[in-house]
């Protein structure tokens, strides 16, 4: 009876520290669009939205507080480091000008991204994919950098602990750490490798292994409050790079059985092949393309819907004044809780259907063609 009595206060606790959680993310949002609305004398709710959803070279923790990232461009007069804090005037607003004593470029932000400018203010260069007098590279950390550096620390605290840990029991009974990892990753080998792939479903368990926790806690960051929108598996280029990487591997395993079936399908009329050829290889890039969208667009629509909802409060504010926005925000907190706490369960589930898609393919591409 006393332990059922723990575990309910241990479950009451847990409940209570996920709420108080969920409404501390909740005033974050807030915070950021008190700052939209102040600007401008008026809340502009596709600002603020926009502002969390893209990426950044400063982490937001709350109003007034954030952390300004360090900027590496490389231009036609050489290397430029700096803190992207040299654009901040009094408040907070990225209105400066930098010149580098490095280069003598003088450097402006405007909409997100760092341009050089010539005496009269005009553009000379922008950020682009080549070195030259009209543009150049952009390689700064930025906001997603920092959640992706962040995401791979932790998958490898992650792995090593739990490599030492089976190391130091020597094969026994999961303990601490290792047993929460431990059930995941027999998850995937047992529910995802193996049923997709079949016996040589070995060989690919560190990618897909990889991809499912990398894609977990990222998705996991972005929900978490006071570190500024990690927005990582809602950068299009992260997700593209998931994909290319499946994409490749199943190009270069794929027998000779998988491109037989691709380029002559058996049993198709002759004629029918200047028809269902493109078809099948339209399929085989779409693949990728799925994969990048599906994971970026349900990332980023759960973000914007949580803080469309949030918005409201502040639209109302404005429409009606401070008695209908306190009344909106009973049902906007409401539902935010819910659809976080939903969010909870996507980033999982968003993991599992790419590892799932992955293993899947790389099943296909080697599996016996008759």
């Amino acid at each position: 009876m006393g332990r059922l009595e723990r575990t309910k206060s241990q479950l009451q606790a847990s409940i209570l520290s996920l709420v108080t959680i969920l409404f501390l993310s909740l005033s974050v949002s807030a915070s950021e669009a008190v700052d939209t609305s102040s600007t401008e004398g008026k809340f502009n709710a596709g600002e603020l939205i926009i502002h969390h959803v893209l990426d950044a070279h400063e982490i937001h923790i709350v109003d007034g507080l954030s952390i300004p990232l360090p900027m590496i461009l490389f231009t036609e007069n050489g290397m430029d480091v700096f803190n992207y804090s040299v654009f901040l005037n009094e408040d907070h607003e990225p209105t400066q000008h930098y010149t580098s004593n490095a280069t003598g470029n003088v450097y402006a932000y405007h909409h997100g991204h760092p341009m050089i400018i010539g005496d009269d203010g005009e553009e000379l260069a922008h950020v682009g994919w080549g070195i030259n007098e009209h543009s150049f590279l952009d390689m700064s950390i930025t906001k997603n950098v920092v959640g992706l550096l962040l995401s791979l620390g932790l998958m490898l605290w992650m792995f090593l602990s739990v490599a030492k840990a089976y190391k130091s029991n020597n094969n026994g009974a999961p303990r601490g750490f290792q047993s929460f990892v431990e059930p995941l990753i027999l998850f995937v080998r047992d529910e995802i490798a193996k049923p997709s792939i079949g016996n040589n479903h070995n060989r690919y368990m560190p990618f897909l292994l990889t991809v499912f926790f990398f894609i977990w806690i990222g998705n996991l960051l972005g929900l978490v409050p006071f570190l500024g929108g990690l927005n990582v598996t809602g950068n299009i280029a992260v997700t593209a790079v998931l994909a290319v990487f499946t994409f490749l591997i199943t190009s270069v395993i794929a027998n000779k059985g998988y491109w037989k079936h691709m380029v002559a399908p058996p049993g198709v009329p002759v004629w029918l092949l200047p028809i269902i050829v493109p078809i099948e290889i339209f399929g085989m890039f779409n693949k990728p393309i799925v994969l990048c969208l599906r994971l970026f667009a349900n990332i980023t629509a759960g973000h914007i819907i949580i803080l469309s909802f949030t918005c409201l409060i502040f639209i109302f504010n404005d429409l009606s004044g401070p008695g209908t926005a306190y009344g909106v925000s009973v049902g906007t907190v409401l539902f935010s809780i819910f659809m976080t706490c939903l969010e909870l369960l996507v980033a999982f589930l968003q993991a599992y259907v790419f590892t799932l898609l992955s293993a899947l393919y790389f099943g296909q591409a080697i599996e016996d063609h008759h």
